[in-house]
C-alpha cells in the first residue's frame, strides 16, 4: 500500500509547466513537450485533424491528471483529454477505441479514436484499477485492480466491455498491476504477493481460475504485460527491462533493454506493419519525463522521445 500512496502524493505536487524541448541520446529524435500550463484552452480538446490520423498515441500523466494525444509515429501534439482523477493504464481495441483507467474515480472511460467526449464509462466500485486489456476474441475488457477498499486486489472482467464486471481473484495475489490478452483470449496478469514477491499467472480463455506461471527471471516490481503476436512481454518497472516468455513453463525467450528509461510502468507494443522491419515498444518513463519509442525486440537506445511530465501508461489507437 505504501508504494501507491507515495506515488500519488508526489503526483499532487504539480509545478508550473512550460513548453520545452529536450536532447536525447546520439541519433535520437526528441519532440517538444505539450505543456499543460502553456495551453489557453480549458477542458478536453483535440485538433480537427486528429480523427483523420490513422494512428494516435495516448499517454497518461499522473502529475497533471490528463491524457495527451499525439500523432503516431510522428509525435505531433494533437491535444489533451481532461477531467480524470489519477489516470493510470491505457488500452485500445481493434476498432481504435481507447480505454482509460481512472483510478481515483474507480472508473474505466472509453473514447472513440480522436474523440474528446467519453462514449462509455464503466464503474469499478470498491476497487483501485491500474491497467486494462481488450480480448481480441470476445471483446471482453479486463481491468487489474491494484487493491480494493476491502483488502487485496482482483481482476474485473466486463463482458463485451459493457455492464458490471465479473470479479476474479487468486489467493496468491495481494496486488495486481497489469494484464494482457493473447490472440487466443488467454489473459496474463502480473502482480505481487502479500510479502511483495512477484507473481505471474494466466487466466485461460473461458475459465475463472488462475494458473500460476513461475517466470524464470526475478522481477523487482511488476510492469506492463503485453502480447506481441508470438511471446508475452513482461516488464520490470524498477529496471526498465522487458522479458519475453513463450511458454507455460515461464522460460525466457529474450530480454529487451530500454536504455535511457527510468521507471517504466505500462508500455505498449505496436506491431510491425507492411514495409516496416521492426515493431515498436512505446515506453513511458515516469521518472524520466519522456516517452521513448524503441525498436522491438531489439531495444537499447530509443529511436525517438517525446517529453511528457510523469507519464504512466500509453496506447496506440489505429483505425
Amino acid at each position: 500500500m505504501m508504494f501507491r500512496s507515495i506515488r500519488s502524493d508526489f503526483a499532487c505536487l504539480v509545478a508550473s509547466a512550460v513548453l520545452v524541448s529536450c536532447s536525447g541520446p546520439a541519433g535520437t529524435q526528441t519532440a517538444t513537450a505539450f505543456a499543460p500550463a502553456a495551453r489557453a484552452i480549458v477542458g478536453s480538446h483535440l485538433l480537427p485533424d486528429a480523427k483523420m490520423q490513422p494512428s494516435l498515441l495516448y499517454v497518461s500523466s499522473i502529475l497533471t491528471n490528463e491524457v495527451y494525444v499525439y500523432s503516431y509515429p510522428g509525435g505531433k501534439a494533437e491535444g489533451t483529454l481532461t477531467g480524470f482523477d489519477d489516470p493510470y493504464g491505457l488500452c485500445s481495441d481493434a476498432a481504435g477505441d481507447v480505454w482509460i483507467v481512472d483510478d481515483g474515480a474507480k472508473e474505466i472511460v472509453e473514447y472513440a479514436h480522436g474523440g474528446t467526449k467519453p462514449i462509455a464509462t464503466l464503474g469499478d466500485p470498491g476497487e483501485y484499477p491500474e491497467g486494462c486489456s481488450v480480448d481480441p476474441v470476445t471483446g471482453n475488457l479486463a481491468v487489474t485492480n491494484f487493491y480494493a477498499t476491502s483488502g487485496a486486489g482482483s481482476v474485473s472482467i466486463y463482458a463485451r466491455a459493457t455492464g458490471s464486471p465479473k470479479v476474479i481473484s487468486d489467493p496468491q495475489f495481494e496486488e495486481y498491476r497489469f494484464c494482457g490478452y493473447d490472440n487466443k483470449g488467454d489473459l496474463y496478469v502480473g502482480g505481487v504477493t502479500s510479502s511483495a514477491e512477484f507473481v505471474f499467472a494466466e487466466l485461460p480463455h473461458g475459465k475463472n481460475v488462475f494458473l500460476t506461471i513461475k517466470l524464470k527471471r526475478s522481477i523487482e516490481w511488476p510492469g506492463g504485460v503485453s502480447f506481441d503476436g508470438k511471446d508475452i512481454a513482461v516488464g520490470d518497472t524498477d529496471t526498465s527491462e522487458v522479458y519475453l516468455t513463450s511458454g507455460k513453463k515461464g522460460k525466457i525467450a529474450g530480454t529487451v533493454m530500454l536504455s535511457d528509461a527510468n521507471y517504466v510502468n505500462q508500455f505498449w507494443i505496436v506491431p510491425a506493419t507492411k514495409g516496416k522491419a521492426n515493431a515498436v515498444l512505446v515506453a513511458p518513463s515516469q521518472d524520466g519525463d519522456v516517452v521513448g519509442f524503441y525498436a522491438y525486440p531489439a531495444g537499447n537506445a530509443p529511436e525517438k522521445q517525446i517529453t511528457v511530465y510523469e507519464p504512466f501508461g500509453a496506447t496506440v489507437s489505429t483505425i
